[in-house]
């Protein structure tokens, strides 16, 4: 029903109802038709009826709903006035829509007795008729009956909240009321109202099918009016005068005022044939009623808002149920005490027996203020009070607690029950031997996994297991096998890499040694239910409903906490009922604590949030946490997180509060800003007081094994046995009996192992036992229940302006312990792993066979300018790369060039956590975690362009293969091959050759050395980068070749030119000294001859 959904519920059922809306095509074919009233030329109101309801087929079924029938309209004003508030009109029409060639059957569906004046049933083309005559010399005599018995869930109509509800009742053209009931919404009116000489035409069998509607209409009753709070229409029973009269049932017919849920109204409508002279008696239809008891426990009164500008002080509750009812005792200060100092109260009720009839509850609150004055707060009503009937205990459960029963739990310490999950490809390797235990000298093949000396088993280390579960249980195509496995991994493989869809790996060590939680993807109360099996929390309203968006949260003005027990009372004094004998005694306070003040410690543990709403124009936020529990608020706006949509918090907080008057805890996450105001991005609240007081023990979770120290440290304030001691009191249990071996509660026998091995000496301890019969609680008799287990709960946020929206999950927990109990051990420590320090040293020796992509344009020789580029993904910013070798004729090069890479890394998450700045406005860090992968690349240097890129390997940190010991074994399979694979984090050292690879083609092999080393050690042991100080490294031996033309071109002319032209070169030159030679004598000789032979 609608008044059971919640508020989220309701936001879904609007939006599937917009959905089916917006299914329909926006512009029609045909026009909606219109139905107006009209006086003096003014439209007064209206009805819109749309076309496809009227539109006539010769298929039956694709002819509208509506088509050729008799309809009851009701008619609304026009204008902006909210729709569904007030009729104006109610109208009995024939409507007909059709094309002009099938008007004939316009008319085919009228009652008999209608014909058209003056024309025949066959003939009927034409235009319609203007009016119909009624031809028939039949008529019908009638007596409407009304039973009118009550209404619920009303509409409130008051400031006050309630109504003062009146219904009319409207057949045909007669019209009667019943009487006005004040400030209730749900009355009672228990009224017959009879319209007599009802005159009908037409065929019986006619009226029989279709008879007309009775519409009924609620209004509440003003001193300046009524108001209307709405309407139904209901079908009549129709009884003929031949027929033997047996009395109706009474039915709830659902009210609506306009597209808002009115409530519901209890009665039967009759319409009974009679004749002139017969007097038909009056039946009593509620005949069967029994005396029943109904049972109150007053708890108290939570999130009480002010009413009429002044807070509440001196609240008192009123119970009233079919014409009873019972007050609680005043609260004498509100703030003080929320809760009644007088806990239980009942009355007895005349009730029907059949549940369906049951009458509601109405819940009423007022506060007593000066003068004796009294001031309405809030109500709520209950329409099915069938829900609190008293479940008497079953004979059954008696017989099956007194069977012997021995249940064999696993209890061992150091063995349980693991899903291991296997790719079918990979069966074959889960042969478990002996022969592993025994030890070996030979390298063992390493593992992804094999990290032991860098992973530290922490709390985070347990999250991430629970995680990696899920993951697994979620994935497809996988055989779920159940091994037990020994924690010493003596009969494991360890050395086995088990992949699961080619990129999922089985961490055997991770698995084995390291326990797991329950993390829930959703709200514990969604788990659990409310926790409201001890009391039951009711929302109180005031104030009048109406159609708007969020109307329910400003009328909410707190709650009620209360319980409620329906039984029949025994016929006789003598008469015994479930069990026990009237003594006087209230059934509802059986197993509820005292509602005294009780001081308790609470922590709280956030642990991440994800998908949150961004609140930053760049589509970021920086979110940090804000508590609020009663007077208390805690702001960590100095830890916020920024440039993040999935932090993780990794945040605990400690205070101390007092039930019930801190019982509400808030969650916010808000966005943190340098100018203005902080920016809610939602909110969570949790009732603690329920979990506290809650049969299912939510306040401290139980793990799956009991430990004393470390990690999974049991953290509760009381140890397994004395808490199983203690469930067995509060359920009237025996005491359990401890012996060796097994723990014996009443007739059930809990058998497991007691002692266990410390330190070389045997000693007897329970508490494993323990834990094990606590974890299967629910298989007690008598008052058992599933206890809440170690958990992370993941809760919604939502922001009151959105409802309904979810801005985000939050994942977190609550440990609540009592103050008058031991005190609990320290915080379990979830602070966010902090990345440790590492710097990776990777020196460049060489390289061979590189792919020659240059030509030289006058020897025509191929060759290579190569230089190795490296960095670490996610610190692209720190890129570095050696010097050239030039004029590589083979591939090869030398370099004897070091990589400096310092960075962060968390062992435990094998990840590079990297920070830094998005863009040069950005005032904080972003933080990234970034898989370890190396980048190396071989590039062929260009002057006059940009570098040619030749080819790269992507190493793995975690799992790269090994490397060749020779440029010859370097093979481009190998990175392919995972049988030789080696982590750098639990080798440190490893040299090899490793291939360049681009496009799927080997382009190239490079020889290099890594080395890893901590922070501490960098510091230590320092190294230069290049072939810097300190510990340089030798420059290589290169080939005479091995030069920039374009720096030495001497070196180049030598090289190039005269190695390969030398006897061209040396012939040209002797050739041109001849040629010198002959030219100046031929060039001299002329002159020295003229002169000579002038002179003499």
């Amino acid at each position: 029903k609608a008044s059971n959904l919640t508020l989220l519920d309701k936001k879904r059922l609007t939006l599937c109802k917009q959905e089916l809306v917006s299914l329909f095509c926006p512009q029609h074919t045909l026009p909606d038709v219109f139905v107006c009233l009209v006086s003096n030329n003014k439209r007064l109101a209206y009805a819109r009826i749309p076309a496809r309801h009227l539109l006539f087929s010769q298929s039956p079924e694709q002819r509208g709903r509506d088509c050729g029938k008799i309809n009851t309209l009701f008619l609304k004003p026009p204008g902006k006035r909210g729709p569904g508030w007030t009729v104006q009109a109610k109208l009995d029409v024939y409507l007909w829509l059709g094309t002009c060639r099938d008007s004939f059957h316009m008319l085919d569906n009228l009652p008999s007795g209608f014909e058209l004046e003056g024309i025949s049933s066959e003939d009927r083309t034409g235009p319609p008729p203007d009016y119909l005559l009624y031809t028939g010399k039949i008529q019908h005599l009638f007596q409407l009956r009304a039973h009118m018995y009550q209404a619920r869930g009303l509409i409130a109509a008051d400031n006050t909240g309630l109504s003062d509800p009146f219904a009319w009742v409207s057949f045909l053209s007669n019209s009667q009321s019943t009487g006005i009931i004040k400030q209730t919404l749900t009355p009672t009116w228990n009224q017959l109202i009879l319209i007599n000489n009802v005159c009908l035409y037409g065929g019986l069998y006619e009226m029989v099918q279709e008879p007309p509607l009775v519409v009924i209409e609620v209004y509440d009753d003003d001193a300046v009016g009524i108001e209307y709070l709405g309407s139904t229409m209901a079908v009549p029973v129709v009884k003929l005068s031949d027929e033997r009269y047996s009395p109706p049932q009474l039915q709830y017919s659902p009210l609506f005022c306009g597209s808002l849920s009115g409530g519901d109204i209890l009665g039967a409508f009759e319409l009974i044939q009679v004749h002139v002279l017969s007097v038909l008696c009056i039946p009593v239809l509620l005949s069967f009623f029994c005396f029943c008891a109904l049972q109150v426990l007053f708890w108290g009164l939570r999130e009480l808002k002010k009413v009429q500008l002044l807070s509440v002080d001196r609240p008192q509750v009123f119970i009233k149920c079919a014409g009873g009812g019972v007050n609680s005792s005043v609260i004498q200060s509100y703030k003080k005490n929320p809760n009644f100092t007088i806990l239980v109260d009942a009355f007895d009720v005349e009730l029907p027996e059949d549940e369906y009839l049951l009458p509601p509850l109405t819940i009423t609150v007022v506060d007593w203020r000066a003068f004796g004055r009294s001031t309405l707060v809030g109500s709520h009503m209950i329409n099915n009070l069938a829900l609190f009937k008293h479940i008497p205990t079953l004979v059954q459960q008696l017989v099956l607690w007194s069977r012997v029963t021995y249940v064999q739990v696993e209890a061992y310490k150091h063995m349980h029950t693991l899903p291991i999950y296997y790719d079918y490809q990979t069966l074959h390797q889960c042969q478990v031997s002996k022969k592993s235990k025994r030890t070996s000298t030979k390298r063992k093949k390493r593992t992804t996994a094999d990290e032991s000396a860098d992973n530290v088993i922490d709390w985070w280390s347990k999250y991430y297991t629970s995680m990696e579960k899920i993951q697994l249980v979620k994935q497809p195509r996988l055989v779920t096998l159940q091994v037990k496995c020994v924690i010493t991994m003596l009969s494991l493989p360890a050395n086995i890499v088990y992949t699961i869809n080619e990129d999922l790996s089985i961490k055997w060590m991770c698995s084995l040694t390291c326990q797991s939680l329950q993390v829930y993807d959703k709200e514990l109360e969604a788990e659990f239910g409310p926790f409201d099996d001890w009391v039951k929390t009711f929302e109180l309203y005031r104030g009048k409903a109406n159609e708007e968006e969020g109307s329910a949260d400003e009328r909410f003005v707190g709650k009620f906490k209360g319980r409620f027990c329906l039984y029949k009372l025994p016929e006789t004094d003598d008469e015994e009922e479930d069990g026990y004998l009237d003594s006087g005694q209230f059934k509802i306070n059986q197993g509820i604590p005292p509602n005294t003040a009780v001081d308790v410690l609470i922590r709280v543990y956030i642990v991440a949030a994800f998908n949150l709403h961004p609140a930053d124009p760049d589509g970021k936020a920086d979110p940090y946490i804000v508590l609020k529990l009663g007077k208390t608020e805690i702001k960590d706006r100095d830890n916020y997180i920024p440039k993040q949509l999935n932090p993780v918090f990794g945040r605990s907080f400690e205070f101390q509060a007092t039930f019930p008057k801190e019982s509400l805890l808030t969650i916010l996450i808000y966005d943190y800003d340098t100018v203005g105001g902080d920016d809610l991005i939602g909110e969570t609240q949790i009732d603690l007081e329920n979990r506290f007081y809650s049969r299912h023990r939510a306040t401290c979770g139980l793990p799956t094994e009991y430990t004393i120290e470390g990690y999974n440290a049991w953290r509760d304030c009381i140890k397994p046995t004395d808490l199983l001691i203690k469930l067995c009191k509060e359920n009237k249990l025996d005491n359990p009996s401890f012996s060796p071996g097994r723990i014996t509660i009443g007739s059930k026998v809990f058998t497991g192992k007691t002692v266990f091995a410390d330190e070389d000496q045997m000693v007897e301890s329970y508490e494993h036992l323990a834990l094990k019969v606590l974890q299967r609680w629910s298989e007690m008799p008598n008052g058992g229940c599933k206890l809440v287990p170690e958990h992370i709960e993941t809760r919604a946020l939502y922001l009151k302006d959105k409802p309904g929206i979810d801005q985000g999950h939050l994942q977190m927990w609550v440990d609540i312990f009592p103050m008058d109990m031991p005190h609990p051990g320290p915080p379990v420590d979830i602070s966010p792993r902090k990345p440790k320090g590492y710097e990776l040293r990777i020196i460049i020796w060489n390289t061979e066979d590189v792919i020659l992509e240059d030509t030289n344009f006058i020897t025509g020789q191929q060759s290579s300018d190569i230089y190795v580029k490296g960095w670490l993904k996610g610190l692209e910013d720190d890129s570095q790369e050696t010097d050239v070798h030039y004029n590589s004729l083979t591939g090869e090069g030398n370099f004897n060039w070091r990589f400096v890479f310092p960075f962060n890394y968390l062992p435990a998450e094998k990840v590079v956590v990297v920070q830094k700045r998005e863009s040069i406005l950005s005032l904080d860090k972003t933080e990234q975690k970034i898989p370890a992968v190396l980048v190396m690349q071989v590039w062929d240097f260009e002057r006059l362009s940009s570098d040619d890129f030749l080819g790269s390997v992507e190493l793995d940190l975690h799992g790269f293969p090994r490397g060749a010991k020779s440029a010859k074994a370097c093979r481009m399979e190998m990175l392919t091959e995972t049988t030789e694979n080696i982590s750098i984090f639990q080798q440190k050292r490893s040299k090899g050759w490793w291939p360049f690879i681009k496009a799927g083609d080997l382009t190239g092999k490079v020889e290099a050395e890594f080395h890893l080393v901590t922070a501490e050690e960098a510091e230590k042991n320092p190294v230069g980068r290049a072939r810097k100080e300190p510990e340089p490294l030798e420059k290589p031996n290169r080939p005479d070749t091995s030069f920039s033309w374009f720096m030495n071109p001497f070196k180049c002319f030598f090289h190039l030119i005269w190695g390969n032209y030398k006897k061209y070169i040396i012939a040209g030159l002797v050739l041109l000294i001849v040629t010198l030679f002959l030219v100046l004598i031929f060039y001299t000789l002329p002159g020295a001859i003229s002169s000579k032979i002038v002179n003499g």
